[in-house]
């Protein structure tokens, strides 16, 4: 059993190319241990025959947050595996810790009460975000207050009892884009907090830019699979210490195995993203020249997903792709097609959905590993459906069609 992995410090050279950190960061110690495969800790409890011990090393973790030293006490408290997958998300995002959660908005719930918990109730937020997040700070379900703006309106929504500036680049579902340098300084000692789900640290590290938070749901790319659900929040240790002690108290915490999946997932992480981004990027460009296609939305960022508006019936395109899998969420290997008004962003009221770009005849695609001319070809037979509408050209349509963000 692996018992010293979450406490473990890394040592080897910080200068390593993100693809290396994918396969060796969290593994480093394995060698020295006689492993080649990371091990999987399913303990719930740990045997302990010191009390006393275990009282001040509990009594610490309540005072600091800190990582207990030593083995491990519970598994609500830590876990060496999700301990292993901790320290390589850390090293992919370039900040000093990471905490994991149950499951994306498990994190996002921490976040906002560790704010809360003194005193910072307020966030500033940018529209479009994911449906459930969204949800979540405007439902005022933590007891916070949510103030939308866009990002030039940043620095005049903040006030004294702001806890947080959030946004999502690129946005859930329309790919929006902002420029991350310019909102943190908008934020000023506010922390701001980027989702980075959809680019992942493939693409961009948002605190290169000034972020100071950056939130994942783990459940997409990182895992990358569509088996298995997590979340996580890459920070400072001083935020990462309250964290660790809220998802102690509300028992948020990943599971060991996913904990696993979710390290496994991170080694091919660059391969994949970068593998369907060009597949994306391709269909893209396909969509832009289609007549049946209104408007194509794509980020500068790049990215595997894209999104796109059509003339026609997009609950028909839905019912009649063959090999794209109609579902929500993404990230994983094979691509899936979703009606965000319908689905993901459903619980977001019609008027905000709207305002934000979610229209009824937006799609999301994301795009997975299969060859993209097979791709082409369904979505070209799905968007010739029999109920489709007649396709409008891009002249008839009074503007040049491009992708939105290219």
């Amino acid at each position: 059993m692996d018992t010293e992995a979450s406490t473990t410090p890394w040592t080897t050279s910080p200068s390593r190319a993100l693809a290396t950190e994918a396969v060796h960061a969290g593994r480093d110690d394995l060698a020295s241990l006689g492993l080649h495969a990371p091990p999987l800790d399913l303990s719930t409890t740990y045997p302990s025959y010191d009390s006393r011990g275990e009282a001040e090393r509990i009594d610490a973790f309540a005072t600091t947050g800190a990582r207990p030293d030593g083995p491990p006490v519970y598994a609500r408290l830590d876990n060496p595996t999700t301990g292993r997958f901790e320290t390589a998300l850390a090293r992919l995002e370039g900040t000093e810790s990471a905490v994991a959660f149950a499951s994306g908005m498990a994190a996002l719930t921490a976040v906002l009460l560790a704010r809360a918990g003194i005193g910072l109730r307020h966030v500033v937020a940018v529209r479009p975000l994911y449906g459930c997040s969204d949800h979540l700070l405007g439902a005022g379900l933590l007891g916070t207050e949510v103030t939308w703006t866009d990002p030039a309106g940043i620095a005049d929504a903040i006030r004294p009892d702001t806890g947080l500036v959030m946004v999502e680049t690129p946005a859930n579902p329309t790919l929006a884009e902002v420029d991350i340098r310019a909102v943190a300084h908008a934020c000023g000692s506010v922390p701001l907090l980027v989702d980075n789900t959809f680019a992942t640290p493939v693409l961009q590290r948002p605190l290169e830019h000034g972020a100071r938070i950056v939130l994942h749901s783990a459940t997409k790319y990182l895992g990358g699979h569509g088996d298995v659900m997590g979340g996580v929040v890459a920070c400072d240790e001083e935020f990462a210490a309250t964290l660790r002690q809220v998802r102690f108290a509300t028992g948020g915490v990943l599971h060991p195995l996913a904990g696993y999946l979710l390290l496994r997932g991170l080694s091919t992480l660059p391969v994949r993203v970068r593998a369907a981004s060009a597949s994306a990027a391709e269909l893209a460009r396909r969509l832009t020249a289609d007549p049946r296609i209104a408007r194509v939305h794509y980020p500068r960022v790049g990215g595997a997903m894209v999104s796109f508006e059509v003339y026609g019936d997009p609950h028909r395109v839905i019912a009649s792709v063959r090999l794209i899998t109609p579902a929500v969420s993404l990230g994983s290997v094979d691509s899936l097609i979703q009606h965000p008004a319908s689905i993901s962003h459903r619980i977001v009221a019609e008027g905000d959905r709207q305002a934000s770009g979610v229209g009824d005849r937006l799609l999301r695609m994301s795009v997975g590993l299969e060859d993209v001319e097979d791709l082409w070809a369904d979505l070209c037979q799905a968007l010739s459906g029999p109920s489709a509408q007649p396709a409008r050209t891009a002249a008839a349509n009074g503007r040049e069609k491009r992708p939105v963000g290219l």
